[in-house]
């Protein structure tokens, strides 16, 4: 038990510094190599920060706890949105007045409601995954397609960690040390998390949704939460829509390329429906441009605390 949780630890530790050098490194090796700092913004950094779910999904498919992988990826955006958004809402208000996010939330529901669909037509395959991976194309084709038609007002935002005067030898060794730890975390918090589940009794999907879904979340709620101190709390709501629509089409994706995966019953029942009811819950915040407060703030990590202990009883029961 202590062994596992050490493994827990350890791996989420690997996980979060591993993500944060691979996306420095290789953010600076693309500029490097002349790739124009809005294009990496929408691609390399937003597949490096979702870098730990990726690792973690894809080996638990070769490890057979496919539960834990998909778990892990449904958990994930539900946590990201109510509690990446929750927990700086607490600290700052996220206003949604300054951008216009109607179009990035209407893809990240189109999204969900693809996932819901592939789950309920049976285990994920190859052929889910190609029609999961095709749909993130189109995403980010448009995207750059978007953000080259508004390249003078784009252009101007800083990449966190970018630095045009890196060595070459330096940006080999943040890569390199991302591409060993990113594996070698995923396979400690894996295998831990598996270990307590068994131990306990503890389906491995509710494993995958809570320990293991909040433990990948973390850079994305720690950038939120720095954002929201500096009072950029604004950042957070662009934060969690990428996310989750990367969660669900890029790591499903390769992680159906790895293996089949069998949705659980329990997945269809109850978890799958609040991910899209909490991707539902924030549409009037970005239609009608109402705030995220401090009540709204508290409503949702409480959500969130209700969410796990019925995970938690349920899995007891």
């Amino acid at each position: 038990m202590i062994w596992d949780l050490f493994e827990i630890a350890a791996g989420l530790a690997l996980l979060v510094v591993a993500g944060d050098f691979l996306v420095r490194g290789a953010v600076n090796m693309s500029l490097r190599l002349g790739i124009p700092a809005l294009i990496v913004g929408l691609t390399v950094v937003a597949f490096g920060t979702s870098a730990p779910e990726l690792m973690v999904s894809v080996t638990a498919v070769l490890d057979g706890v496919p539960g834990i992988a998909l778990g892990n990826v449904v958990g994930s955006n539900t946590a990201n949105i109510l509690l990446v958004l929750g927990l700086p809402a607490i600290i700052a208000v996220i206003r949604t007045d300054e951008h216009d996010m109607r179009k990035s939330y209407l893809t990240m529901l189109a999204t969900a409601l693809l996932f819901i669909a592939i789950c309920f037509l049976g285990p994920i395959g190859w052929g889910d995954a190609l029609v999961l991976l095709a749909a993130l194309t189109l995403m980010l084709w448009d995207q750059i397609t978007d953000a080259l038609a508004h390249r003078a007002e784009r252009e101007d935002t800083p990449l966190e960690g970018a630095d045009l005067h890196m060595r070459w030898t330096r940006i080999a060794f943040f890569v390199g040390l991302g591409l060993v730890g990113l594996p070698l975390g995923a396979d400690f918090l894996v295998d831990g998390a598996t270990d307590i589940a068994r131990a306990y009794g503890i389906s491995e999907a509710v494993i995958g949704l809570t320990l293991v879904a909040v433990g990948t979340s973390l850079p994305e709620l720690a950038t939120s939460i720095t954002a929201a101190v500096k009072g950029r709390a604004d950042v957070a709501l662009g934060n969690v829509v990428g996310s989750n629509i990367f969660n669900l089409l890029c790591i499903i994706g390769i992680a159906g390329l790895v293996g089949p995966m069998a949705v659980p019953a329990q997945m269809l029942r109850l978890d799958l429906w609040v991910m899209l009811g909490v991707t539902l819950l924030i549409a009037p915040f970005i239609f009608y441009h109402l705030p995220f407060r401090r009540t709204v703030g508290f409503g949702f990590v409480g959500l969130y605390a209700a969410y796990v202990v019925a995970l938690m009883s349920g899995a007891g029961a």
